[in-house]
């Protein structure tokens, strides 16, 4: 099997909370995360696919594509968005790294595949990535 990642980039704001939560245990858990006026990050995304190439073209997939299906399920609706209110899964789920990874790699899937998406990671900050390859006991079942 090969795999191929391709980089992309969308720019969102969050703010992590949780309503069931104190705001002094908000802010012991999330910190200045839990900002009442939100956050933003400029987030990097690396989608790997992964198989057999195409015997004519060498390809997994074609470039065109990946970044079609990326920018319409991904980036057009977080770029510049508000995570928490403008994204709809995150009206029910904090938008941390951990279930940005997962919800984009959801989006995916619908399109790619889960034979052809290998995995997503989500680059939050320099220091700080989640990583996504879908639940395999979901997936087999």
């Amino acid at each position: 099997m090969v795999e191929l990642t391709r980089a992309f980039e969308f720019s969102a704001a969050h703010r992590l909370w949780s309503e069931t939560l104190s705001d002094e245990e908000n802010l012991r858990i999330f910190g200045k995360c839990s900002n009442p006026h939100g956050h933003g990050h400029n987030y990097v995304l690396e989608v790997t696919v992964g198989g057999t190439p195409d015997e004519v073209t060498g390809t997994l997939i074609g470039p065109p594509e990946l970044d079609r299906v990326v920018r319409e399920r991904v980036i057009d609706p977080f770029d510049h968005k508000n995570l928490n209110v403008e994204v709809p899964e995150f009206c029910t789920i904090n938008p941390s790294v951990e279930n940005i990874a997962r919800v984009i790699w959801d989006r995916l899937v619908e399109v790619l595949g889960p034979q052809r998406l290998a995995r997503v990671r989500v680059w939050e900050t320099a220091k700080t990535y989640a990583e996504y390859a879908g639940d395999t006991k979901e997936e087999s079942a």
